[in-house]
């Protein structure tokens, strides 16, 4: 009996820990429970029999207290009053996580991504013929780029950007490609050229050259072929009836070339018109011919493997001519359609700037490709096209050439340029910046010695990447007027003169007795040398 009833009265202390809390203040209302003797009583009775008989304890009618077991929490946790606030919680928790991470997608996505190299830093353009000559012949050449790679390096330049030197006939200055697998050979070889992609990576620069995708030379191999009409060759070019009587042709409609005269030339061979923009010489390729779309693909890649980093298109805006053969609109509609023989008398809006061509050639299989376009038109608005679509990627950007069409500079003026061309930019894109180049006068001869700094300088201030032509640095000017018995406009050839190293015979250019084109007068006193020296710079001769 004294171990039934110790037994009953430890079980009943049990229990009464269940209205206790071990120090911490007691529930008002367990107070008043336990200040009822009897109820009390009957509650500890009650407790007993249930846990005597192995059933749940009753905890109706307890209210939460401090410290309470878990079979008295879990009576209140399934309540309204306390599940509702805590699944608010857990939801809103769940909810700022995922705000987190759409924030932090957002953040990537709209954040500008790292710069491309050619982001990175100035642009150097360099005309191979006139920048340094390794072999006495009176002819730049690659050997005399990568002997001048330090003096490059020196200007902190990131790009070399090298003008065509494809194998040609000197017709347009190299722009009448007959091989473009091929190095000319008044430039070196195709080890030279290897050699100086080599070196230009050794010194950390990246390489682009020109490539002319719009026409080719017609003694190329694939117009020897058209004009046979030999397999898939036959329509690598723009051919077309027309009829020719007595030395006479009549051209399908009045396009003109850009050097004038009718853009349409008879071939015997054939027997049709092809199509020119530019001399007869130079046939322009039918660029809407799949094959020749892959034509050129191949020869980017073949290029690509050579080391090269990626690719000014030249003559881009004519790549594309209309399906139809309408005649163009002329200026001056009162002008006898007969005497309309120059090229400034028709609106070109048949043979210029059409819709497509550049997104057909894809570089994406490459990682460090560049694709700019020369593709300078008559506004802004319509140059900035071959950015491209929001959709459709064309040329990481176009050339842009205005500031080199300043021939007065006055402050107007050039916010104009700047400006219109940065409101008229698709969103996203790359600005660029020119203040000359081998088709432009030179900065020195437009606007005068004062404005060689302050130009300059501003070129390298504004937003994007400056690119800078040969000599522009030390302020070289155009030579004077000269005559090579050639049947089109030599000015051009005027911002083309050697570049000026030193006050030694040939400005240092070259050691030959004869330079394809004579230096500049001025070479004494404007040379890099004396730039160096007076900028306090240091480079190997």
């Amino acid at each position: 009996m004294a171990e039934d009833k110790s037994k009953r009265d430890s079980i009943g202390m049990n229990m009464k820990g269940c209205q206790t809390n071990n120090g911490f203040v007691h529930n008002e209302d367990i107070l008043e429970q336990t200040s009822d003797t009897g109820s009390s009583a009957d509650n500890l009775q009650h407790s007993n029999t249930s846990i005597l008989g192995s059933q749940e304890p009753d905890f109706k009618g307890v209210q939460p207290y401090a410290g309470m077991p878990k079979e008295v929490l879990f009576q209140f946790s399934g309540q309204a009053r306390y599940r509702i606030p805590r699944e608010i919680l857990f939801w809103l928790a769940v909810a700022s996580v995922l705000v987190l991470i759409a924030a932090t997608v957002a953040i990537i996505v709209l954040s500008p991504k790292c710069l491309d190299w050619w982001q990175e830093g100035p642009m150097y353009q360099i005309y191979p013929r006139s920048f340094k000559d390794s072999n006495k012949d009176g002819n730049g050449d690659l050997k005399g780029i990568q002997d001048k790679l330090d003096y490059i390096t020196a200007l902190n330049v990131k790009t070399v950007w090298i003008t065509s030197f494809y194998k040609s006939s000197l017709k347009d200055f190299r722009y009448g490609v007959e091989d473009f697998r091929q190095v000319d050979s008044i430039f070196g070889t195709m080890e030279d050229f290897e050699n100086l992609v080599a070196a230009i990576h050794d010194k950390g620069l990246k390489l682009i050259i020109d490539f002319i995708p719009n026409h080719t030379s017609d003694k190329h191999t694939w117009f020897q072929l058209s004009r046979t009409r030999t397999g898939k060759y036959t329509d690598y070019y723009i051919w077309h009836d027309c009829t020719h009587e007595n030395g006479t042709t009549v051209p399908p409609n009045n396009w003109l070339s850009v050097y004038g005269n009718s853009s349409w030339h008879f071939d015997e061979v054939r027997n049709q018109c092809y199509f020119h923009q530019f001399m007869k010489e130079q046939p322009d390729l039918n660029f809407r011919n799949p094959d020749v779309q892959e034509e050129i693909k191949e020869i980017l890649r073949f290029w690509l493997t050579k080391g090269v980093d990626g690719f000014s298109f030249d003559a881009v805006k004519f790549l594309l001519e209309a399906k139809h053969l309408r005649d163009e609109i002329q200026v001056n509609k009162t002008q006898i359609p007969d005497t309309v023989t120059q090229y400034s008398e028709l609106y070109h809006d048949f043979t210029t700037t059409q819709v497509g061509g550049m997104h057909d050639i894809p570089l994406d299989q490459y990682s460090t490709e560049f694709m700019g376009t020369e593709a300078y038109a008559e506004t802004i608005d319509r140059t900035v096209m071959y950015y491209g679509l929001p959709f459709i990627q064309e040329a990481d950007f176009p050339f842009n050439n205005y500031l080199t069409m300043l021939d007065t500079v006055s402050g107007n003026s050039v916010y104009e340029v700047i400006t219109s061309w940065m409101e008229n930019m698709p969103e996203g894109k790359w600005p660029n910046w020119m203040i000359g180049g081998p088709d432009s006068s030179r900065l020195t001869s437009r606007l005068g010695n004062e404005y060689v700094n302050v130009m300059n300088m501003l070129l390298f201030t504004l937003p994007g990447t400056p690119i800078t032509y040969y000599g522009e640095e030390i302020g070289m000017g155009n030579i004077v007027a000269i005559n090579l018995n050639e049947s089109y406009d030599t000015n051009t050839l005027l911002s083309k003169s050697p570049m000026q190293w030193d006050n030694s015979s040939n400005a240092g250019f070259s050691e030959a007795s004869h330079t394809w084109l004579p230096t500049n007068s001025d070479y004494h006193t404007v040379n890099v040398d004396v730039s160096m020296s007076e900028n306090f710079i240091t480079h190997s001769p």
